[in-house]
């Protein structure tokens, strides 16, 4: 009597040709800014630099100290405050969805710190806004350059309550940009999948065919929005950050594992 067939076993895993695993096609790469394009300037030099606008010359020993206890009490750019005073509770919640209330939150953290210096929370916050506040980092430019040339298009996508786009004047990049989709200005924050869909909808492409690259969760929300993502660690001010790996995932459409 002949053996009976076996139905296959859905539990049974079978060897797969990476060949023919399909790979998207990226049209759109969406980016973080803070952490995944620039990164804030070196903190000593952010307070001296303040400090100089206020008409006082610190001792950079001096100068350090300060700036540890503000990057403690919250700096915009920098890491979460230790601790937000009640005061500064409902701005500090909206600071990503109006540039009066990101204002106050981080003048009011800066001022939770006594410098001795009239004007300096001011003066700190107004370096965050210009393009010498911040360093893009060495491989920002080269990898914006390649996707446009490739014709993939480009969006920096940010929770932030202000306008990133003269630093990227600045700094010669925006020809490179295609949208910027900032969260005060849509009113939505990562990681809303709105966000990424408004972004692609500013491109006009199809969430499916882009590439979200950030560097916190939040941008990872991006997958539900349908995005593929990519979280890169955030680097130390101007050292490469890996962004090279984009122009990998999304100007090789070739099958994993074939030959370059």
């Amino acid at each position: 009597m002949p053996d009976q067939a076996h139905a296959p076993d859905p539990r049974a895993t079978h060897a797969t040709d990476p060949r023919e695993v399909p790979r998207r096609r990226i049209e759109a790469v969406l980016f973080d800014f803070h952490g995944t394009l620039a990164q804030v300037e070196d903190a000593r030099e952010w307070v001296l630099a303040a400090a100089t606008t206020c008409g006082v010359t610190l001792e950079r020993m001096r100068a350090t100290v300060l700036a540890d206890r503000l990057l403690t009490a919250g700096r915009a750019g920098g890491p979460l405050p230790h601790r937000v005073p009640p005061r500064l509770a409902e701005v500090w919640s909206d600071r990503d969805l109006y540039p009066h209330a990101h204002r106050a939150a981080y003048t009011g953290l800066a001022a939770t710190v006594d410098a001795g210096i009239d004007g300096l929370a001011d003066a700190l916050y107004e370096r965050v806004l210009s393009p010498e506040g911040w360093v893009p980092y060495p491989d920002t430019a080269p990898t914006l350059a390649a996707l446009r040339a490739a014709g993939v298009k480009v969006a920096v996508v940010s929770n932030i309550g202000f306008d990133l786009r003269p630093l990227f004047d600045a700094w010669g990049l925006t020809d490179l940009v295609d949208a910027f989709v900032l969260s005060y200005e849509v009113g939505r924050c990562k990681p809303d999948p709105g966000i990424f869909l408004r972004a692609c909808g500013m491109v006009g492409v199809d969430s499916e065919r882009a590439l979200m690259v950030g560097d916190t969760p939040a941008d990872a929300g991006a997958v539900g929005a349908g995005c593929a993502v990519l979280v890169l660690p955030p680097a130390e001010v101007g050292r490469p950050n890996g962004l090279g790996a984009v122009l990998d995932l999304a100007l090789d459409d070739r099958p994993a594992g074939t030959e370059r």
